[in-house]
């Protein structure tokens, strides 16, 4: 598959002959069930881990190609941005010392990555979302060069007409737009593996599903998103809307990021029917292989039309096919909701939480169904992003819990029984979830500890420093492989580089600000000027777009000319107010603030007013630097 061509349909009749082999894999699918042809009395473990790569100075370095080209390992492969990678582990028998195996192949696929990364002085980084990643990073220029992600890009655009518009709600809020398919880039997780028999297919899908609340509640590992404070797992909600194709106000229709609509009543076929009866086509392939006269050979058909349309259907406990080693096909399922990091004991410690509680559930439980709602499950999921450990869950004969007692108090027993009984290596067992029990006692999930660090460092740095202090610390701790339940807070005098944290207006610009409509009274200025002890106040229409400025003088001479008046703002304000893009270069900022002799500049973004520069802003740039260089 990964060196099929991958491209658009180009005309709907190339759309129709490609459902055609769409359905025709379906029906291949039905007829492997009805002749018992599927690999059973087996099952196996495997995972994916995603990375980030960033250059010296913490910022996204988009470099995958010349890092896979030194790798020369084929279990790393690309992502969708060039500043990510991904490792493919080997399949493990679930069994024995098959966790511990994840382990050290996790850590040493890490320590290889991290070697070729420094031959690039660049740096390997595992985080549900890089702390450093800025909109300006996510650009055609860095999705990775090759045909299938534009392929991809081009056809969800097309479905969203163009635009990917959305806002986050947390601590802080976020809202964006954005052109193109990279905002899906700026999540990296840990997908985990679980092969399962034809039979049980269903029972153990649904199982995962009521797992998936209290998973993410103790897994949370990306609660930042271009410095704002959003969900304790952001990935979540930005991987929904980065992909989201429904124009507004469409009837319901369910987006292609999904935790599915009701639970599976009786098998596999129930899942690949509705990716294809409610998701349209986005891409194809060429296919020449005949799944029935695969199966008539006795060989396992590749069912490629199939696998293609479900992989862009982005479901979170997903249904995979597959050919096991033995030449018999099998199933899987991909649990894909666990962040990447914060090390990968954090990581192998998550994914055995989630093998035992499935195990155990299903051996308690024969019909999940009957004892918790669908609804429920998919709440508990979506409140355990939000909140992480603070979330109430929803369990089994409607009794609701913190998230913090129930896994303490009821599912790490049941999951230490469930491994148990699956013939897994009592000390492993012990070593993971015991990382699992101290991380959710001491209540430092990754999540926690990057928003304690962050605000560890409020007082004393810009919002830029910050986030490159936190992402220095992961890269540092991650290195130790110690659990982050033992991190530390990064020292609130960290040393860091410049260069990167003072290259945009966006990182030295000032954002609390003070501003009035056009049609407001200028004494209203006045006031303000003298409570907040500012020189300059902006002015917004109605629209809240950018009009004009208003300064100490403006007031001084509506004093003079007007006292006592009713005048509105619009009056004395100036116009054609010269202005920066927040993504521009600081350096360009500087020249046209000394060419134009001003000594204020607004910032804009679209028209909108995000931000100021003053000249103070620069004096305390100006102060940083020379303190860095003389402590170096």
């Amino acid at each position: 598959m990964k060196k099929s061509v991958i491209k658009q349909p180009e005309n709907p009749e190339d759309s129709r002959q490609f459902v055609r082999k769409l359905l025709r894999d379906v029906r291949a699918m039905e007829k492997l069930l009805e002749d018992d042809a599927f690999e059973t009395g087996i099952r196996r473990i495997g995972a994916e881990q995603e990375m980030f790569i960033v250059d010296e100075d913490f910022q996204p370095a988009p470099i995958a190609l010349d890092l896979l080209k030194t790798l020369a390992d084929d279990q790393f492969t690309t992502e969708l941005g060039s500043f990510n990678i991904e490792y493919n582990l080997k399949p493990q028998v679930f069994g024995g010392t098959c966790l511990r195996k994840m382990e050290e192949e996790l850590v040493s696929a890490l320590t290889k990555a991290v070697s070729a990364a420094t031959a690039h002085q660049s740096k390997i980084v595992l985080t549900g979302i890089l702390p450093t990643l800025k909109p300006t990073d996510l650009t055609l220029e860095n999705m990775t060069p090759y045909p299938r992600y534009h392929a991809l890009n081009s056809a969800l655009k097309e479905r969203s007409g163009g635009q990917f518009s959305f806002q986050i709600e947390g601590a802080d809020e976020f809202a964006i737009e954005h052109d193109n398919v990279m905002l899906e880039a700026c999540n990296t997780s840990f997908q985990v593996h679980f092969q399962v028999a034809p039979s049980e297919f269903a029972h153990l899908y649904n199982i995962t599903q009521v797992c998936t609340g209290p998973l993410m509640a103790l897994a949370v590992n990306s609660p930042l998103l271009f410095g704002k404070r959003l969900w304790k797992e952001t990935r979540i909600a930005l991987f929904q809307h980065s992909v989201d194709t429904r124009s507004q106000g469409a009837r319901g229709k369910m987006a292609r990021v999904t935790f599915g609509s009701k639970w599976v009543d009786e098998s596999v076929l129930e899942i690949f029917r509705e990716d294809i009866t409610r998701f349209r086509v986005l891409l194809k392939t060429e296919v020449d292989e005949d799944p029935f006269e695969a199966i008539k050979n006795g060989n396992a058909p590749k069912l490629a039309a199939l696998m293609l349309h479900a992989g862009t259907v982005y479901r979170w406990n997903r249904a995979c096919y597959g050919v096991s080693p033995s030449g018999q096909p099998h199933l899987r399922i991909e649990n894909r909701i666990i962040p990447s990091g914060p090390t990968p004991l954090d990581e192998v410690a998550n994914a055995t939480f989630w093998f035992g509680l499935m195990v155990a559930l299903s051996d308690e439980y024969k019909n999940i169904e009957n004892v918790i709602h669908f609804d429920s499950a998919k709440s508990n999921f979506l409140n355990a992003a939000r909140r992480g450990l603070d979330a109430n869950i929803t369990w089994v004969n409607g009794k609701s819990y913190a998230a913090r007692d129930l896994i303490i108090d009821r599912l790490l027993p049941m999951a230490r029984l469930g491994l148990r009984d699956r013939g897994i290596d009592a000390d492993d067992s012990e070593r993971y979830l015991d990382t699992i029990e101290r991380r959710v006692r001491s209540r430092q999930t990754g999540s926690q500890w990057i928003l304690n660090s962050f605000e560890k460092l409020k007082h004393r740095r810009t919002v830029s420093e910050r986030l490159s202090i936190v992402t220095a610390s992961i890269v540092e701790q991650q290195s130790e492989l110690k659990p982050v339940h033992e991190w530390k807070l990064p020292a609130a005098d960290a040393s860091i580089s410049w260069h990167s944290d003072y290259r945009l207006v966006s990182q030295v610009m000032t954002t609390d600000l003070f501003t009035v409509n056009e049609h407001e009274l200028i004494e209203l200025v006045a006031s303000i000027m003298d409570w907040q002890n500012v020189q300059y106040v902006p002015v917004e229409d109605d629209h809240d777009n950018f009009v004009g400025l208003v300064n100490f003088q403006n007031i001084l001479r509506h004093v003079l000319k007007h006292p006592g008046s009713n005048v509105p703002v619009s009056d004395t304000m100036d116009l054609n107010v010269p202005t920066i893009e927040k993504d521009s270069l600081t350096i360009d900022a500087l020249r046209l603030m000394k060419d134009k002799s001003l000594s204020c500049l607004p910032v804009l973004s679209n028209g909108k007013l995000v931000g100021i520069l003053t000249e103070e802003d620069f004096v305390s740039l100006a102060r940083e630097l020379l303190e860095e260089r003389f402590t170096r």
